[in-house]
């Protein structure tokens, strides 16, 4: 199977002042794009490496994609995995994806958020932000609830917030070996695992007070979710609790909703499955995107128009260079047309 795309880097300027690595995939031969989907990764990982297989195969199905590694992730500026304030990962986003949006050739392109584990919890955010924004939303064992058996004792969250001022950096929070638990296939585990953009430390105090107010938060509020969404989860995820994904089917008043709940998968559903897993999954996401892309689908897109002010500053770019690989490559031995910029 060949799969054709371009794939291109950029460093942008937040409004915050902060450098944020973004990446896009597209369809080969400049063809025009069935809608636009914007990646929400999870805590710990970034777009261009880990994800790279949702936008390789998204933008083989013709869809335009675009990833950004949140502050401190990835090959973004800031402090390692450190989240200071979990609405100024949802701002940034919020900025970037709209940027792409007023973009001349997307203005009138459909919007789909794609959000895995803790990035569900960017999407539903952005989402609640701008309800009617996007179009749908695909969702990945997201983070939107916390697990009554995970949830720590009041007590603890009182003495761990008592300190989060004083050292709220330190990497003082137990946590079990998360991608031991999160991908099933040895292989790609270690892939993983030898991915060094990837964070693999103890979670700083002030991280995981966010992401457990923000997991929260994003809980009592699920019944304001509105838009059309599409929620995976893997029967034997210990990671994120299927019971979460059920939670958000429940109770979410979109009148368009579908859950996909798959025997036998793990966590990471997209990066450590079987690559016969990972297709059985992804040619769902496509199936459920194309039930709003396909022609007459009457999808409705409010325009955003250039200049569009948003306080984002595009910083300097090497030229693009575009190659085709003589030999099959790395991603599940696929053939791919890629349009690269090197990083700062």
């Amino acid at each position: 199977m060949t799969m054709e795309f371009e794939y291109r880097e950029e460093y942008i300027k937040s409004s915050r002042g902060v450098q944020l690595f973004t990446c896009r995939w597209l369809p080969a031969n400049s063809c025009s794009p069935k809608a636009l989907v914007f990646l929400c990764h999870g805590y710990g990982m970034e777009c261009s490496g880990f994800m790279r297989e949702c936008g390789v195969r998204l933008a083989s199905a013709r869809y335009a994609v675009f990833g950004i590694d949140y502050e401190g992730h990835g090959r973004s500026t800031g402090s390692r995995c450190y989240i200071k304030k979990f609405e100024n990962i949802v701002n940034d986003c919020d900025e970037f994806f709209k940027s792409v949006c007023a973009e001349k050739e997307y203005r009138y392109k459909g919007r789909f958020l794609y959000g895995e584990s803790m990035g569900g919890a960017v999407a539903l955010l952005l989402h609640k932000k701008e309800p009617s924004f996007y179009n749908g939303a695909v969702l990945a064992a997201p983070m939107c609830k916390i697990s009554e058996k995970m949830k720590p004792h009041q007590v603890v969250i009182n003495i761990l917030t008592g300190f989060e001022d004083l050292i709220p950096k330190w990497k003082i929070v137990p946590s079990k070996d998360v991608i031991d638990s999160a991908f099933k296939d040895p292989v790609k585990r270690e892939e993983i695992r030898n991915n060094k953009l990837i964070y693999q430390d103890k979670p700083r105090l002030k991280t995981a007070l966010e992401m457990l107010r923000t997991s929260m938060r994003v809980e009592e509020s699920l019944n304001k979710v509105t838009l059309p969404f599409l929620v995976l989860h893997g029967d034997s995820d210990t990671v994120t609790d299927p019971e979460i994904s059920k939670a958000l089917y429940e109770r979410a008043s979109s009148t368009d909703k579908t859950m996909k709940l798959y025997p036998g998968m793990w966590h990471g559903l997209t990066a450590g499955e079987t690559d016969e897993n990972v297709g059985i999954v992804f040619t769902d996401v496509v199936a459920w995107l194309e039930k709003y892309t396909a022609e007459g689908s009457n999808l409705v897109v409010e325009p955003l128009h250039e200049p569009f002010n948003i306080g984002i500053e595009k910083l300097p770019s090497p030229p693009p260079t575009t190659y085709k690989p003589s030999l099959g490559c790395y991603l599940c031995g696929f053939n791919e047309t890629r349009t690269l910029h090197s990083a700062m």
